[in-house]
């Protein structure tokens, strides 16, 4: 990711992300409980050093069901401490011994009966709480991002996972488009990739012109909490003041078939960036993604910070679909060839 601009002044910070697991926790949000009944039994499961699909097939084995009948919302990070949820169908009339389902890796804190099944997708965002160690820097300016983080936001940049272990995923999906055959399940992966390469340019190119977090001429706008979009319509004063509250973002694409929403200057420049991944852009549109939007902004809720002699301890909440390490690296640099390997599962 260090291709792409930050936003806020440089990073202060020198430090050591992962020195273990438990510096990096993350906890699930699905933002809703489950109803206590039903054809599916819905599993808090936390994990240490093991990828999201293996405690999925762990559970299938243990239920007596197909691999892929366990289901969850999504990956999580398998250097780090995690809880999430796994749902797995068990009928009514049949209970399964949770309490000695558990391992080194991983061990099951909860288990209610819901009436459907945990679709991938389905969450409302992630709690983080992240010790960067060893740490190196000017703490007075370090402060002063993380203050300029929390009322300003940081670039919504895609983070290092979406372009795999050697970053060379939107390379492949490239290759994928002019004609190598990939595995079924890789597509989806290298079609992610490919967006998120689009995407990301984008945003640099609007970091580099102080623009990320303001509004062009033929803006698409992205309510806060919610993937609504409106517009482009004219920049009002009260359109000003949702943006500086924080109510609005400025949107860029998710490239696919279809003619972009923008328009104006704001059109022109994701054109231009499309035709500078012209075989991406080309290769999303005949695989038959639609066109859609995703913020440039982002916001860390809840965020805090806590100073341990050559530590720093920083916790926040993000929406689904969001990086931690976007965030973190406004405010530190690290070594991002091992943080990329750390956080692929």
């Amino acid at each position: 990711m260090s291709a792409w601009p930050l936003a806020l002044g440089g990073a202060p910070l020198q430090a050591r992300l992962r020195s273990t697991a438990e510096d990096f926790q993350v906890d699930e949000v699905l933002g809703f409980e489950p109803d206590g009944a039903g054809e599916h039994v819905f599993l808090r499961v936390e994990k240490r050093g093991a990828n999201t699909d293996w405690v999925a097939k762990a559970i299938a084995r243990h239920a007596g069901v197909a691999a892929d009948a366990v289901s969850y919302a999504g990956l999580k990070d398998r250097h780090a401490v995690t809880r999430q949820t796994f749902s797995v169908p068990v009928p009514v009339r049949r209970e399964v011994d949770w309490s000695s389902l558990h391992g080194d890796e991983f061990r099951v804190l909860d288990a209610v009966r819901h009436s459907r099944k945990l679709k991938r997708g389905a969450l409302q965002g992630n709690r983080f709480r992240i010790v960067l160690r060893e740490i190196d820097g000017d703490r007075a300016a370090a402060g002063q991002v993380l203050q300029a983080i929390a009322q300003r936001g940081v670039p919504n940049y895609f983070g290092e996972q979406r372009f795999g272990r050697d970053g060379d995923n939107a390379a492949r999906a490239l290759a994928m488009f002019q004609g190598r055959r990939v595995a079924r399940h890789e597509r989806s992966l290298l079609l992610s990739a490919a967006r998120s390469q689009i995407f990301n340019d984008l945003l640099a190119a609007r970091v580099a012109q102080a623009n990320w977090d303001g509004a062009l001429d033929g803006e698409v706008w992205m309510l806060a909490g919610s993937h609504s979009i409106f517009g482009p319509e004219p920049l009002t004063a009260e359109l000003q003041a949702r943006l500086t509250e924080g109510d609005i973002h400025p949107t860029g694409p998710l490239w696919g078939q279809g003619d972009l929403r923008s328009s104006g200057a704001v059109a022109a420049l994701e054109q231009d960036i499309a035709q500078q991944q012209a075989g991406l852009a080309a290769g999303l549109a005949a695989a038959g993604l639609n066109q859609e939007r995703r913020s440039l902004r982002l916001f860390a809720q809840a965020l805090r910070w806590q100073w341990e002699q050559d530590s720093l301890c920083v916790e926040f909440a993000l929406p689904a679909g969001c990086y931690a390490t976007t965030v973190l690296r406004e405010l530190a640099r690290w070594d991002e060839r091992t943080a990329a390997a750390a956080m692929q599962e």
